[in-house]
């Protein structure tokens, strides 16, 4: 079909348009196509690169088209989609946005109870950014389609078709971004990531240097808390003879805070000269990492009736207020044993909501960590065997490294890492080692 001069006038101008808006050309295009002829409007329907070849569109394409569908390229940075993954993301999108409609209609019942209205509330929540991305694919393919009519009807005007032509590869390359986004969204995830954590730090073997080392482990996770501008408070320290840390715990708040740390989970060891050693050889110490998301009250029941809690006068410094006080609190949670003792502050109801904040922690992962043994072995809640007793990292003072034992990848910076800074290479290497995994399993499941 040829375009007569007032619809090529308009299809220029919208080339134009959508070199100056780019991204928000959709508008535009639905627009002039109305207006230039009706098979363009009505050709707004979803177009899919991935079935370009059975359609001939690649046989013979014009100028640069040529170079312009690539079919789903992994790139570095992104995922393979290949044409099975396609598929069963199509399908698991439809099921997306039916949930999502199911949910609203389930929200607007009246007599829904007040915490079926929040567990409905957060699962809503949480399908938002996928709903929002899906429509914005359907938009996007909507444009390529229209695009794709006008360079096949722009036969006869080389200079509407190239420009067509050029817009379509920039439509097609948003749509494989939009596409990999999708698919971050859709793999397997622990809802627990965008929670704060407990962090928890003990020395290991190695005596006092072992108490050393856990204080500069604790210290350095400060560090690396305060240059991702999180909130870190000190929960409680249980120092050594030197002054080291024979445990330490805090809670860590912010965005994506347990997303990040729980890959540090398990035993850092360090090789280094101690501060009490006169011979000059290098010792093996290690101190053992815990981290646990934090729960909210919603999360974790705690009936009255399952806790002891007793009150001593704490020990070590602190003053005569803190020695002559009965300020320190133990809470024992008795159906399971758990004991939390918390003398950190001067206030016996500030050590309390400490040690409360601990225990609801600890018995989320409990019961995260069961649900996880139930469904399977394929969905860990960090990644390698979950066991304390696995050595995760070394740290090598001698020859200035750090090494990840998980990932295979070695660091020759260790007074910056101990300064909080470089870990974002381990953990983002363990990210995608879990992104790998989780895409494996979505094949499957699929």
């Amino acid at each position: 079909m040829c375009l007569d001069r007032e619809s090529k006038s308009n299809v220029r101008e919208f080339c134009i348009m959508r070199r100056l808006v780019g991204r928000n050309s959709f508008v535009c295009l639905r627009v002039i196509c109305s207006a230039c002829k009706p098979r363009l409007a009505a050709s707004f329907t979803s177009f899919n690169p991935a079935t370009a070849h059975e359609e001939g569109i690649l046989q013979n394409p014009p100028g640069r088209m040529r170079h312009m569908w690539r079919h789903f390229s992994t790139s570095e940075g992104q995922l393979p989609i290949s044409q099975d993954l396609l598929k069963i993301m199509e399908r698991k999108m439809v099921a997306i946005e039916g949930r999502y409609a199911y949910l609203n209609q389930l929200l607007a019942q009246p007599a829904a109870a007040p915490d079926e209205l929040m567990r409905f509330g957060k699962e809503l929540s949480r399908l938002e950014d996928s709903i929002r991305c899906i429509a914005a694919l359907r938009e996007k393919r909507k444009e390529m389609e229209g695009l794709k009519n006008l360079v096949d009807d722009a036969a006869e005007d080389d200079e509407m078709r190239q420009m067509a032509a050029d817009d379509l590869q920039m439509a097609s390359r948003e749509e494989t971004e939009g596409l990999q986004h999708i698919l971050s969204l859709m793999l397997p995830s622990d809802d627990a990531d965008t929670r704060g954590c407990i962090l928890e730090v003990r020395a290991g073997t190695g005596g006092e240097e072992a108490s050393l080392f856990a204080m500069d482990v604790f210290r350095m996770y400060e560090r690396f808390a305060q240059k991702n501008s999180w909130n870190f408070e000190i929960l409680d320290i249980t120092e050594s003879e030197m002054r080291g840390y024979k445990e330490a715990s805090a809670s860590i708040t912010g965005d994506g805070v347990y997303g990040k740390l729980k890959f540090e989970s398990g035993v850092h060891r360090v090789q280094r000269v101690p501060v009490t050693e006169k011979s000059g050889r290098v010792h093996t110490s290690a101190a053992s990492v815990a981290v646990l998301p934090q729960a909210d009250e919603v999360d974790v029941n705690l009936r009255n009736e399952d806790i002891r809690l007793d009150t001593y006068r704490s020990g070590g410094a602190g003053g005569q207020h803190a020695n002559t006080t009965s300020s320190a609190v133990r809470i024992t949670h008795l159906p399971t044993g758990i004991v939390i003792a918390i003398q950190d502050e001067r206030s016996q109801h500030q050590n309390k909501a400490k040690a409360l904040k601990i225990l609801r922690a600890k018995l989320y992962e409990r019961e995260r960590s069961r649900q996880a043994a139930m469904r399977s072995e394929l969905r860990q809640e960090q990644i390698g065997s979950g066991d304390r007793s696995e050595r995760i990292r070394t740290y090598n003072y001698p020859q200035g490294r750090v090494t990840d034992h998980r990932v295979g990848i070695t660091q020759h910076s260790i007074e910056n890492i101990m300064q909080g800074e470089g870990l974002d290479h381990f953990i983002d290497a363990l990210i995608s080692k879990q992104e790998e995994e989780a895409l494996a399993s979505l094949k499957v499941v699929g």
